[in-house]
């Protein structure tokens, strides 16, 4: 069997301060990803934005990070990890000048689309270096520095959007990417090793116009499928992207040179079982910050900030338990750990349902986030690994990019699904307080009321009192839309969150699929 060659020979001997450098970059663009999602009145009011221009500017990252995954990570494998992590750290950093300087939503929208690439060309190749430089002994401990960040900065990504908006202004949740960029970018140059696969440079161009051309198609109808009508224009553009990457497998099967997706990857029994685990993982994960996060800000009328307080014991232990986590992978195997951590994910929600009511105190939240935050822990890590353990490491990039793509899609299709059951939801419950408090109002606004309050569900938030009314009768009139649609969203969340705990039962079930881990292998030379 010929030698499996996985870094050139001047690998470093200081794996855990180049997984440090990388995971600066890394956290940097996963910060980005959740951050700016708070930022939307600040922006409407500051900007000039409409709410369509604010919500592009938030999915266009999202799309193009989603989209390119693959290629960025096949990419890593034929220039080098290091130098698609350096390309990537330097666009990012130059979009994030870009968009705190931007004067108009297109400007910023432009920016935010430059941003996604830095993303995408960066995120990759963490997960290669990790299986380049740590033997499959350790690769368990390094996944855990991986997860504890996967895991924690979407909930710290809003707590520190929350602390600039409040003390200096919306542009420096951008600026504040420059200073730490060029940091990064230095630190790579300095101390991570030059890696990549031995392989010639050469790359499936048309299996990146396929893929990418697919995967955007999928992607963007998942994403904006909400705002535009599902059957005459979204359903299309699914049905073309999903044809679309059924021509990139059948040009992956049949292309003689060297192909983006190797599907030798899905032969390995682990690869395709933590691929499809991941994906569901996904779909019923999304469940705990979508919906706490609406909970906390539209239906209690918490501040950004305040959300981000409550959910940031939750992100602590999830940091903590990926770094234990990944210490038990490694001497038990991660599919246990794995298994364990995803059934106590379904747990935590089911406890939460009680507790969530439209006028409970945040602190009886408290044990079910505890649980979800421990066990959150206990997934990322062995999730990683188990689906990386037999990837041979000349693959990594192609391996890291196709994982790190189902688990995107899998989040937005969550988000898309979970979005579409909580308004459908929200809506019905929303319609029967609504009838019920408008009782309370002048006979004249009552109707009013109730289709306003039920429109509100669409937006997950509660209608605003119209024009001309009474500065009392608008007072009234507020008040009793914040409770309806706080009863309301309390009801929805009994509906919703249920459904995810159902979702990641079934992922803990598809555990028993995965083989035994490896055998230890020595560390490299």
């Amino acid at each position: 069997m010929p030698e499996t060659k996985s870094a050139e020979p001047s690998l470093t001997h200081r794996p855990w301060l180049v997984l440090a450098i990388l995971c600066i970059g890394f956290f940097m663009a996963l910060l980005d990803g959740s951050i700016v999602n708070i930022a939307v009145p600040t922006l409407i009011d500051n900007i000039g934005a409409s709410y369509d221009q604010v919500l592009w500017i938030i999915d266009a990252y999202l799309l193009v990070f989603s989209v390119l995954l693959i290629s960025t990570g096949r990419l890593g494998d034929v220039f080098g990890y290091r130098r698609l992590f350096l390309i990537g750290v330097c666009v990012f950093t130059l979009a994030s000048a870009l968009c705190g300087l931007a004067g108009s939503p297109v400007e910023l929208l432009a920016a935010r689309v430059l941003q996604g690439v830095g993303g995408a060309l960066l995120f990759p190749q963490v997960i290669s270096s990790i299986v380049t430089i740590f033997p499959p002994r350790m690769r368990g401990r390094a996944f855990g520095v991986f997860g504890a960040i996967v895991g924690s900065a979407p909930i710290v990504g809003p707590l520190i959007g929350g602390f600039i908006l409040t003390h200096l202004n919306w542009r420096w949740i951008f600026f504040i990417n420059v200073p730490i960029g060029v940091v990064t970018a230095a630190l790579a140059l300095l101390f991570v090793p030059v890696m990549r696969s031995g392989r010639g440079h050469r790359l499936d161009l048309v299996g990146v116009a396929l893929a990418t051309a697919g995967l955007s198609g999928i992607v963007f109808g998942l994403i904006e499928g909400e705002r535009y009508d599902w059957g005459t224009i979204i359903g299309p553009v699914i049905v073309a992207g999903v044809v679309l990457l059924g021509l990139f497998v059948v040009w992956q099967r049949f292309q003689r040179g060297e192909p983006l997706v190797p599907l030798s990857l899905f032969a390995g029994r682990n690869f395709a079982v933590g691929n499809w685990i991941g994906f569901v993982f996904q779909l019923g994960m999304i469940g705990i910050a979508f919906v706490l996060v609406l909970y906390l800000q539209t239906a209690r009328g918490y501040s950004p900030l305040q959300t981000g307080l409550v959910l940031l014991p939750n992100a602590v232990l999830t940091a903590i338990g990926s770094a234990y986590a990944g210490r038990l992978s490694d001497r038990v195997g991660g599919r246990y750990v794995l298994m364990t951590g995803m059934a106590l994910l379904a747990v935590g929600l089911l406890l939460l349902v009680p507790m969530a009511g439209p006028h409970d105190s945040a602190w009886q939240l408290m044990p079910g986030l505890i649980i979800i935050g421990i066990a959150g822990g206990a997934t990322f890590a062995p999730l990683q690994q188990a689906t990386m353990d037999g990837v041979d490491p000349r693959l990594a990039g192609a391996a890291s990019g196709v994982s790190s793509t189902t688990r995107q899609i899998g989040g937005v299709l969550g988000t898309a699904v979970l979005g579409a059951v909580l308004s459908a939801a929200l809506g019905s419950a929303l319609h029967a307080e609504a009838v019920e408090q408008a009782t309370r109002l002048p006979a004249n606004l009552r109707s009013q009321f109730v289709e306003s309050a039920v429109a509100g569900a669409r937006q997950f938030s509660p209608p605003a009192p119209p024009d001309g009314l009474t500065p009392a009768n608008a007072a009234l009139f507020e008040r009793l839309a914040h409770e309806a649609f706080a009863a309301a969203f309390s009801d929805a969340m009994r509906t919703a969150l249920p459904a995810c705990a159902v979702v990641l039962a079934i992922a803990a079930v598809c555990c028993f699929l995965f083989t035994p881990n490896r055998s230890e292998e020595p560390d490299p030379r």
